[in-house]
């Protein structure tokens, strides 16, 4: 498919930038670019050389949300269309959820909308401190629906019912004292804290982090049961004696570097 809104890199180290690009319209997004983002995603996920994803923007802010050329179309679309319309987002939403491989989210500017939802969407979210946010919907007559399971789930109940029903803005300190953000810095740093991120992700197992995130989508907010309790020791089990866990053990106990970091070493060097 030819990318018209995103750009990708992918760097020796198996880093891939996901950049959105539609600066003119502050990278608002509309059907073309939710499909081009599912995508895109879809492949990077199904790329075996990647082993982290970045999700960036170009312009000066993240995103503004849903485009009003796209909007004003679907309101004169009938009840199934926008359900079909609305079942793309929730796709692309649940796509950057189900994500294999860690995602870290950089967000420069304004964050509104169904941008709140990326972010929420991504593992680890870096934003410059003069980065702002807005669940704008209901000034406008909607609600942030299809990305509400996410939104809420970083934001928690409380603070959501308010700015779901306030569309408030607000900064990126309380971005990340209700739990959005997991680092704030300068825009100038904003590079060296992910490069910092990316290193950490590095040293550590592709299959572990895999399975450590698909355990956490399996026992999130869940009660502690029986089921649950069986599902961690097979988690366990199973991860011991699979190849990676096996080649981590082994080189904890023998004090050698696992072979995981090694190919990175070696792909570093065969980049320079």
């Amino acid at each position: 498919m030819t990318q018209v809104y995103t750009e990708v890199n992918i760097d020796t180290r198996g880093v891939a930038t996901l950049t959105l690009n539609r600066p003119a319209v502050h990278n608002a997004f509309d059907d073309a670019m939710i499909a081009e983002l599912i995508n895109v995603i879809n492949d990077l996920a199904n790329n075996d050389a990647v082993r982290i994803m970045v999700l960036a923007a170009n312009g000066k802010n993240f995103s503004a949300g849903a485009d009003l050329n796209w909007m004003r179309a679907m309101a004169q679309k009938d009840y199934d269309e926008n359900l079909g319309d609305a079942a793309e987002l929730a796709t692309l939403m649940h796509l950057l959820d189900k994500f294999p491989k860690p995602t870290i989210a950089l967000v420069n500017g304004a964050a509104f909308g169904g941008a709140v939802g990326l972010v929420a969407c991504c593992d680890i979210a870096i934003a410059s401190d003069s980065a702002t946010f807005c669940l704008s919907e209901v000034r406008i007559g909607l609600m942030p629906a299809v990305i509400s399971p996410y939104v809420m789930r970083a934001l928690g109940e409380r603070a959501s019912r308010r700015y779901f029903i306030t569309a408030e803005r607000f900064n990126a300190t309380t971005a990340l004292q209700l739990g959005l953000l997991h680092v704030v810095v300068s825009s100038d740093d904003m590079q060296a804290c992910c490069e910092g991120f990316i290193t950490q992700l590095l040293q550590n197992s592709p299959a572990a982090m895999r399975a450590a995130k698909t355990l956490l989508q399996n026992i999130y907010n869940r009660k502690i049961s029986n089921n649950v309790i069986a599902h961690t020791q097979q988690a366990i089990a199973d991860i011991r004696v699979s190849d990676e866990g096996q080649e981590g053990l082994s080189a904890f106990l023998d004090k050698r570097t696992p072979a995981w970091q090694n190919a990175v070493t070696t792909d570093d060097k065969a980049g320079k």
